[in-house]
């Protein structure tokens, strides 16, 4: 995984998919049918060719932008996939250093400090309460604002927090759009947790009488950063911004600024600096007792039921045995698809607990434990990746028994053209949905025979939030939703 400052040169998220065995002719395709011509059983010809699939623990560390959305929150209740708890922890400082607080010091009253976080909106069941508690970062083990910190940290955090800062506070989700209008600000879409006055008092007046605000390696040493963490029970986690002008903390207090009589209620603001405050996002998943950690293994087997969980999450494996096996013909379409495999005892769960808005398909690289793009047909250009023609945009379907089901499908024309005709390789496949990432990009044929393989990396912006989404998807001996791959072509 690479650092999240070198990502921006190229975006992408994609989704993969397989399909099933048999030779059955079908009359339409769900990718690209304008382009492919009429399948008539002499010319034109279809045929499936059979996908195993396997699920295992994605085990690559994740690691988000300080201006990605940040995941706070707790989902207590999902049989499919189990547990998630998400943490926040991050410093705001002073715009400026020296800081003070305006005023004659004498004069100065303190009315209250209150931490402010944007609510970007919710994954899961916003209808629910989340109950949050802010706490201090111990010195003993500050943040840093240099480091890149992994989201799925191995078990133990390397934060130790100091003293609560306020009591747990509960939030109705359903209100956190509501407006805030007083006399410092007019704004929607915040979290306001008031800290105790004991914090006011240490920022506002205790910290104006030391070297505290002196520098900001002095502040660092005085205070070490704010930790925000849910408690279990709710389902739902709350998209945060950190750097939008929503999120500070603010100092509220009245003074006199010239010892008259005459008081002025004023407010300062600390922020989140992209430059100078550390930040980590936490993430812990716990699958035991789920569904999926039945089927997840470590060792390759087929199983008709797959299931992708957005990163920090798991991964789907894809073996077309004959295709390597093929005879040459003309490619008009390859397509690999996959079908979500309905929730039939919890569909109120599934309303909330939505699909990820992206799968990245992309071969396993088995040498490097990374992804390589899929030959021919993953593109990048000046312009960035050809997700449009490639796939993996999150569809919806109808079928027989439910009004929606989520579909992806992926055109891997060019990779199966070229092993029937050139004989290139047949690679396994895999299928995961990622939030930062990186791939070992090689351009397609015949740039491919002398190009090195360049690391491409990969963001939020065309993939998925940190935690967001989850699908469970037919594998490829799945009895209705079968992952297949659908081959139209004709003979030579």
């Amino acid at each position: 995984m690479h650092h999240y400052t070198l990502r921006k040169l190229l975006i992408v998220s994609l989704v993969s998919v397989g399909f099933f065995a048999a030779c059955t002719r079908i009359t339409s395709t769900d990718l690209g049918k304008e382009l492919i011509p009429p399948i008539d059983g002499v010319t034109t010809l279809d045929t499936m060719m059979e996908v195993i699939t396997d699920n295992w623990d994605l085990s690559d560390t994740v690691r988000i932008s300080k201006t990605d959305v940040q995941m706070l929150g707790s989902i207590s209740n999902d049989p499919l996939f189990g547990k998630t708890k998400a943490s926040l922890y991050f410093e705001m400082k002073p715009d400026t250093y020296p800081f003070y607080i305006p005023g004659t010091k004498d004069s100065i009253i303190v009315d209250s400090a209150v931490l402010i976080l944007s609510y970007l909106g919710a994954y899961g069941d916003s209808m629910q309460s989340v109950r949050l508690t802010v706490s201090e970062i111990s010195q003993s083990t500050p943040i840093s604002d240099s480091i890149s910190y992994p989201v799925n940290y191995p078990n133990v955090y390397p934060f130790s927090l100091a003293q609560q800062l306020a009591p747990p506070t509960t939030f109705d989700i359903r209100r956190l759009g509501d407006s805030v209008k007083n006399r410092f600000e007019s704004a929607r879409n915040q979290i306001r947790i008031k800290l105790s006055p004991a914090m006011a008092q240490r920022f506002i007046k205790g910290y104006d009488s030391t070297n505290a605000y002196k520098s900001d390696s002095a502040f660092r040493t005085y205070f070490a950063g704010f930790a925000v963490t849910a408690d279990n029970g709710s389902n739902a986690l709350l998209k945060v911004s950190l750097t939008d002008t929503n999120s500070k903390f603010g100092l509220y207090y009245s003074s006199s600024s010239t010892g008259a009589t005459k008081r002025d209620t004023s407010v300062s603001y600390f922020h989140f600096s992209t430059i100078f405050s550390g930040d980590a996002n936490y993430v812990v998943r716990d699958r035991s007792g789920s569904e999926a950690a039945k089927h997840i293994t470590t060792t390759p087997k087929s199983d008709s039921l797959v299931y992708v969980q957005t990163s920090p999450g798991t991964r789907v494996r894809i073996r077309i045995p004959g295709l390597q096996a093929l005879s040459n013909r003309i490619i008009h379409r390859a397509e690999l698809i996959a079908e979500q495999v309905p929730d039939d005892a919890n569909t109120i769960l599934e309303a909330q607990l939505l699909p990820p808005r992206y799968l990245l398909l992309s071969v396993v690289d088995s040498a490097a434990g990374g992804k390589r793009n899929v030959p021919n047909d993953y593109v990048m250009s000046s312009e960035g990746p050809n997700i449009t023609s490639f796939g993996g945009y999150l569809a919806a379907k109808s079928v027989t028994g439910y009004d929606k089901i989520a579909v992806y499908n992926f055109n891997l024309s060019r990779y199966v053209q070229g092993i029937v005709t050139r004989k290139d390789s047949s690679f396994t496949l895999q299928i995961t949905a990622p939030t930062n990432d990186s791939i070992k990009y090689v351009a397609p044929y015949p740039a491919s025979a002398l190009s090195t393989p360049v690391t491409v990396l990969l963001t939020p912006t065309y993939g998925n939030n940190l935690a967001e989404g989850r699908v469970r998807l037919g594998g490829g001996t799945h009895s209705r939703f079968r992952m297949r791959l659908r081959i139209v072509y004709s003979r030579i």
